[in-house]
């Protein structure tokens, strides 16, 4: 262990570098990936960096201030009056309730009231980084839990306000020493008149000064100077809460939402957000190397039970203020078991409440391992959740029976009706074919018959469905289903009973491509290579290549991209490393061809497609035989 604040730097990159990656390859995400780093370097394993005194941590905490900040700019006005009514319904009832609760528990076992109103808010707050991130991986953050989980974190996000404006008055007056801050001393009124004055002094500020800066130094056009001004902005607002002797996380959270609806939102977000991510990062370390390891071990039971009575406080909650707001019940489970562990900002609050002596101590020791854990477990939670709760509780989709279908004679049967299949159904309807369309999402089948096109509810891999919907008879099966193995459960069916008929499906990625090949699918198409193909083209006309020309060379690519695939296909299954040394020269292949071609061959015939005057391009094309006058 070292004092030198290089050595100390080096070796927290290092963890960070080791560790979040695994932590993300195991899907657990970057916030828990920091925190085992920082177990892996503190002084409970490896003795690389100590608990007090670090010079990193100065820089690890700005990293908070810096968060506080992109959050606020999140906070767009719209937004918010947008989801206002289960943002103040289902956020606020949660938060005002969770921190209730835990408070009076926390009293019940001898906490006194001041840090036990200030855990319950701390513990109210769940992590938006984990639970964001695990929904959208998922696929379940446009589900109306989903939504109803945002709304929720959305409120709590703003909450974080009046809890850091709170804090500071929840102070124990027997924890403020004489060598506290000048704030400690002042009476409550006088804090919250000063923090209404630097609130006000933000407001007029961010609308009367930071703006007009901003008009300037983006005529200027210096993105160093837009950079510098974007930390300038923050470090000024933090020094001046700071000098005050409040929270410099609250000034600049509400900076952010003055700036929320700014032109330059997108340009302050990119500008600031490398040196969140870098510091955050840092202090997620920081918190991790303080976890005490002997402190659980020594007293496993207590923290054990601390995490599953909180965990299952706020699940409670969550359930209850879901069913009475009229949440169905996946999305009132859904939004009860990812919600249950408190977020990273509980370490901010801990931290901060430390410093305005709301919390002891020993307090805090025993408060860290038990947000950790429970973000520890938000991962094992969401499994749980789509494993074995949300199908037990999903009326919709597990006990909904399959439509019947009427007895028919339609060409072709299409199995899976979202953005893929829609394309191909309209033009098959729109040349006069008749179609069977099944589906399993019970609102596709609702939200597609809205606007006339019958689609039938069902899961398209089982026989007796497939039978109904005419399969004997049809000509061509088109396989468009979402769902990867569903899709391949699907392919098995049907060449299990319909053998004569043809399947054109659709590939996620060239893997699921060459595994419906293996399955003998004799036509497949990757999902976004044809948008993909088309915008290549448009891309080679933009640049100045003839019309003409750009078709003929894409169509000479793909031939040669097609059969590199259905050669490649023996090599994906058997050897990767084969397979990515012939991919390789392939492309090299397909590169060298297509730049040994003859522009003055082929200059006259490729201008007849070409009807109107050529754009203007100061470039040279050399590979198309155009010259320019």
């Amino acid at each position: 262990m070292t004092d030198s604040v290089l050595a100390q730097a080096f070796v927290y990159l290092c963890a960070a570098v080791v560790f979040v990656p695994i932590a993300r390859r195991l899907g657990l995400g970057a916030v828990l990936g920091y925190l085992m780093a920082g177990i892996a370097i503190g002084p409970f394993v490896l003795g690389l960096v100590g608990t007090e005194g670090h010079q990193v941590m100065h820089f690890a905490e700005f990293g908070v201030v810096i968060m506080l900040f992109l959050v606020g700019l999140e906070l767009r006005p719209a937004l918010l009056w947008q989801m206002r009514r289960p943002m103040l319904r289902l956020g606020g009832v949660h938060v005002v309730l969770t921190s209730a609760v835990v408070a009076g528990a926390a009293m019940a076992i001898g906490v006194g009231w001041r840090p036990a109103l200030a855990l319950g808010m701390t513990a109210a707050m769940s992590s938006t980084a984990i639970v964001l991130a695990t929904l959208g991986e998922r696929g379940l953050l446009k589900t109306g839990g989903g939504q109803a989980a945002l709304a929720v974190l959305l409120l709590e996000d703003i909450a974080v306000i009046p809890i850091l404006a709170v804090f500071p008055l929840l102070a124990d007056p027997a924890l403020v020493t004489g060598a506290a801050t000048a704030a400690a001393g002042r009476p409550a009124w006088q804090s919250a008149a000063l923090l209404l004055a630097a609130l006000a002094g933000v407001i007029v500020g961010g609308r009367y000064v930071v703006r007009p800066m901003f008009q300037f130094l983006a005529r200027a056009r210096l993105r160093e100077s837009f950079t510098a001004a974007a930390l300038m902005l923050v470090v000024g607002v933090a020094l001046a809460m700071q000098q005050v002797g409040l929270s410099p996380a609250l000034g600049t959270f509400l900076a952010g939402v003055l700036l929320a609806e700014s032109e330059y939102r997108h340009e302050l977000e990119s500008d600031v957000e490398p040196f969140k991510g870098l510091l955050l990062g840092l202090f997620f370390i920081s918190v991790g190397a303080q976890l005490d390891l002997g402190l659980i071990a020594a007293r496993p039971l207590v923290i054990g039970g601390l995490v599953v009575a909180v965990m299952a406080i706020k699940a409670t909650v969550l359930y209850t203020v879901g069913r009475s707001f009229g949440l169905d019940r996946p999305a009132r489970w859904l939004m009860a078991v990812g919600l249950t562990q408190i977020g990273e900002f509980a370490f901010v609050l801990l931290t901060f409440g430390l410093t305005n002596h709301v919390f002891t101590p020993a307090l805090v020791r025993l408060a860290t391992p038990v947000v950790a854990c429970s973000m520890v477990l938000t991962p094992l939670m969401f499994v749980a959740l789509e494993r074995w709760i949300l199908p037990a509780v999903t009326d919709d989709a597990a006990d909904r029976p399959a439509d019947p279908i009427p007895a028919g004679d339609s060409a072709v049967v299409i199995a899976g009706f979202g953005r893929f299949g829609q394309v191909v159904g309209r033009m098959l309807r729109a040349n006069g074919v008749s179609l069977t369309i099944l589906d399993h999402d019970p609102e596709t089948v609702e939200m597609v018959g809205r606007v006339g096109i019958k689609v039938y509810y069902g899961d398209a891999s089982r026989a007796e469905l497939l039978h109904a919907a005419g399969c004997a008879r049809a000509r061509l099966f088109v396989l468009a289903i979402d769902d990867h193995e569903m899709a391949t459960a699907t392919v098995r069916a049907v060449q299990h009973h319909f053998p004569h008929l043809v399947i054109l499906a659709r590939a996620h990625n060239r893997a699921h491509y060459f595994e419906l090949k293996a399955m003998g699918v004799g036509i497949v198409h990757r999902e976004q290579f044809a948008a993909s193909f088309e915008l290549g083209i448009d891309a080679l006309r933009a640049l100045g290549v003839r019309a003409y020309t750009a078709h003929r060379r894409a169509h000479a690519w793909r031939v040669h991209e097609q059969r590199v695939l259905d050669e490649l296909a023996d090599d994906w299954a058997a050897d990767r490393t084969r397979y990515f040394a012939r991919a390789k020269a392939a492309l090299e292949e397909a590169e060298r061809l297509l730049r040994a071609e003859d522009p003055g061959a082929i200059r006259d015939r490729d201008a007849a497609w070409d009807t109107a005057p050529r754009r203007a391009d100061t470039s040279t094309d050399s590979t198309d035989g155009d010259s320019r006058d």
